[in-house]
């Protein structure tokens, strides 16, 4: 089953006419795309798109072939006109499977917003699940028998839908998922590559044709990341972004409660109604047994109060019990830690803050915890696939 992919972009397209920002400025080029739309076998059509006939014969096909048309959401703006010799197109009600007469069987999914997900089987078996802009297939309940060869959905826009495709099986380890419907929520270019790489997924340029169930090189998702930033740069947003799209999620916070201290209370709440519903929250500063367990990927935020913890625990704010044991006691736990990230065999995550470019604190201890926090940081990100730096909440990729 040969599938060409007319546009990528969202219903507007991408830029979107007159938007000023700096995503639409930029999207030229490879980064440009229309409305998403799709011509599978050059038989069936899923979304009628304006220009698609014009971006078929720019991809070397014609729309002559088309016998179905299909439409996942309804067309906001001008009304598309149907190219001449073109079926009427239609949107199926969920559940209702057709046969083509070319042989391919597509079944519509429903969706937990407007709109209409199609399951499509070719006449070689192979299976590709194609979701209309901001929706997630709903009730998901029980596993499939086999996932997908190809899965076509906004991943940007909810990364949710392939959680739950994970979840039941839908999406395994050879799906090749491609990002479509893409609006200007993420800048183009290498942004946006290393953002689908880490679920797992990839964009193409309008106009290319695939062939589904055959390999692609898509990159592997890091199994340990350390994500590094300053304060308020947007270091646990990028962390929780790099896992939205996998679910049950062991989220470890390391601060604690803080009893009575309603800053803190407001910062943990902020953080909790952030992460998508499906995660389990787990409140320990002991990640040596988390990390040697198997199980779903885990975020550690953060590995900086996880420090302050053991400094505490260990008497490293006092100088005799420093020099008598203390920072001894301190490089163990460190190694310890170091050790089981290396030996870790779910997905890692861990948050950690960068302080050692900023003012020289003023007294002993604070120097003390910047220079083991450099030390901690330097230590963990050695046994890391990637390492990012985030500033002023843009990634720059140190390692991967």
């Amino acid at each position: 089953m040969e599938v060409t992919l007319l546009g990528t972009g969202a219903p507007a397209g991408l830029p979107r006419p007159d938007c000023p920002c700096a995503a639409c400025a930029t999207a030229l080029g490879p980064d440009a795309r229309a409305a998403t739309a799709l011509l599978v076998d050059g038989a069936l059509l899923l979304d009628l798109t304006p220009g698609a006939a014009f971006a078929a014969a720019r991809a070397g096909h014609s729309l002559g072939g088309v016998r179905q048309v299909l439409l996942s959401h309804p067309h906001d703006g001008p009304p598309v006109e149907v190219p001449a010799g073109l079926p009427q197109p239609v949107r199926v009600p969920d559940g209702r499977e057709l046969t083509l007469l070319t042989g391919h069987r597509v079944r519509a999914v429903a969706m937990d917003a407007g709109g209409t997900g199609y399951a499509v089987t070719g006449p070689d078996g192979r299976r590709l699940l194609y979701l209309p802009p901001g929706g997630a297939p709903a009730g998901l309940e029980t596993a499939t028998a086999e996932s997908y060869d190809m899965v076509l959905a906004d991943a940007v826009g909810r990364p949710d839908a392939l959680a739950r495709l994970r979840a039941v099986g839908s999406v395994g380890p050879t799906t090749d998922v491609l990002a479509v419907h893409l609006d200007h929520d993420v800048p183009p270019g290498g942004e946006l590559r290393r953002r689908l790489a880490a679920a797992g997924a990839r964009a193409v340029p309008d106009g290319t044709t695939l062939v589904v169930g055959v390999y692609e090189d898509v990159p592997d998702v890091p199994r340990r990341t350390l994500v590094l930033g300053g304060a308020r740069s947007g270091k646990s947003v990028e962390a929780e972004r790099r896992l939205e799209s996998f679910p049950d999620v062991l989220y470890v916070a390391t601060g604690g409660t803080r009893g009575g201290d309603t800053e803190w209370a407001a910062r943990v709440a902020a953080h909790r109604e952030r992460r998508p519903g499906s995660w389990r929250t787990s409140e320990t500063t002991d990640l040596v047994p988390v990390l040697a367990a198997d199980g779903p990927p885990v975020l550690i935020d953060c590995l900086s109060l996880w420090l302050t913890y053991v400094m505490d625990e260990v008497g490293a704010w006092d100088d005799a019990e420093w020099a008598g044991g203390g920072e001894k006691a301190l490089r163990e736990r460190v190694r310890e830690l170091t050790e089981a990230v290396r030996c870790a065999r779910r997905t890692v995550v861990a948050v950690s803050n960068e302080v050692g470019s900023g003012i020289v604190p003023a007294t002993a201890s604070g120097r003390r915890y910047r220079d083991e926090l450099g030390r901690l940081n330097a230590a963990f990100a050695s046994e890391c696939e990637q390492v990012l730096l985030i500033v002023a909440g843009q990634a720059v990729v140190l390692r991967g």
